[in-house]
């Protein structure tokens, strides 16, 4: 997988993460840079782990599926585009609103479960994986921790748009995937 595409997959990733730091950020004004930076570190250490996970547990059964990895990436791809994009117009999204341990940690686990399926990716595009989660880490943090204040000064955007924009590029990304 190209830089390009990577940086691509990443922001995709941490849209995740930037729309439920905005919700905070709507609703929650005291604290906001403990806040911030409480869900940046959790969601994206989480995003950084789960590739890692997805990659490793791919390299076991690797030579079974080979001939179509491939086919294989397309699809994890078009799902989790398809998916981000129906979350998006999803009605009464229940978004825990409390930032102790057990909150943040489920918050962590809920934004990240798509990055197991990008580790796999990135073990069957033979891409090196401590770059990327390096990367997909970092830029969920950085996604998370401007989405609180984000949140903070424009409490009527909807996050529709974000979330339209991060299932089209995980599109387009299967789609290339095939080339």
């Amino acid at each position: 997988m190209s830089l390009t595409a990577i940086i691509l997959l990443a922001i995709a990733l941490s849209i995740d993460a930037c729309v439920v730091s905005f919700t905070y950020g709507l609703v929650l004004t005291d604290n906001k840079f403990k806040n911030a930076f409480s869900l940046a570190v959790f969601t994206g250490i989480a995003q950084g782990i789960m590739p890692l996970i997805g990659f490793f547990a791919t390299q076991s059964v690797y030579k079974y599926i080979e001939p179509i990895s491939k086919f294989l990436v397309f699809a994890i791809f078009i799902y989790l585009g398809i998916k981000f994009i129906q979350e998006a117009f999803e009605h009464d999204k229940e978004i825990p609103l409390c930032l102790d341990l057990k909150c943040l940690l489920l918050v962590a686990a809920a934004t990240s479960i798509d990055a197991f399926g990008a580790g796999i990716n990135l073990m069957l595009t033979h891409t090196k994986i401590l770059p990327s989660a390096l990367l997909i880490a970092c830029t969920t943090f950085i996604f998370a921790f401007f989405g609180y204040f984000s949140g903070c000064c424009m409490k009527k955007i909807s996050t529709k748009f974000l979330e339209t924009i991060g299932g089209l590029i995980l599109i387009l990304l299967a789609i290339k995937s095939l080339f």
